[in-house]
């Protein structure tokens, strides 16, 4: 889905966003240790079988790197098909490393996700944030995400069980 052949877009200077397959070492080395700041419960094991799991559900990750080579943004996003929708890209991790918050990454992550909503024709980009979230909320507001919903859980076993 992504634009050019090396899977690379480049968005400002000093950075590019790769888009990482099941089985790719930067996966674990890179990106889980980002992605880990929002999600501290993945182990490598855990984050592995999730993605082997989600990969053929339409899970796919997007690693943001500085020119560098150090990973500093990660989204976790896919496809979906809905009757509400019709067809939207859904974020399900978008998380800037803490050292580089407010420099553009996250922003640049959103510009990627969203080329790859267009290219599929995507009539809508949507996610969930934890209501305690609420830099991430401003963050979504003046990258021009409107509240339109409310999200319920339920839930059905404890996070221990989860794996």
């Amino acid at each position: 889905m992504c634009v050019n052949p090396d899977e690379t877009l480049r968005y400002r200077p000093g950075m590019k966003i790769i888009d990482l397959e099941p089985g790719d070492p930067r996966l674990e080395n890179d990106l889980l240790p980002v992605l880990s700041e929002l999600r501290p419960h993945l182990t490598p094991d855990l984050f592995r079988e999730v993605y082997e799991t989600g990969h053929s559900q339409g899970l796919r990750f997007s690693a943001a790197y500085t020119d560098e080579g150090r990973c500093v943004g990660a989204a976790g996003w896919r496809i979906v098909i809905n009757t509400s929708s019709l067809r939207k890209l859904y974020v399900d991790d978008l998380v800037t490393a803490a050292a580089t918050r407010s420099t553009g990454v996250g922003h640049a992550l959103i510009a990627h996700l969203e080329s790859h909503a267009r290219a599929a024709g995507c009539h809508e980009l949507n996610l969930d944030s934890g209501t305690h979230r609420t830099g991430a909320h401003r963050f979504y507001l003046r990258e021009r995400f409107d509240i339109v919903a409310f999200h319920f859980t339920r839930a059905l076993t404890g996070p221990e069980d989860a794996s």
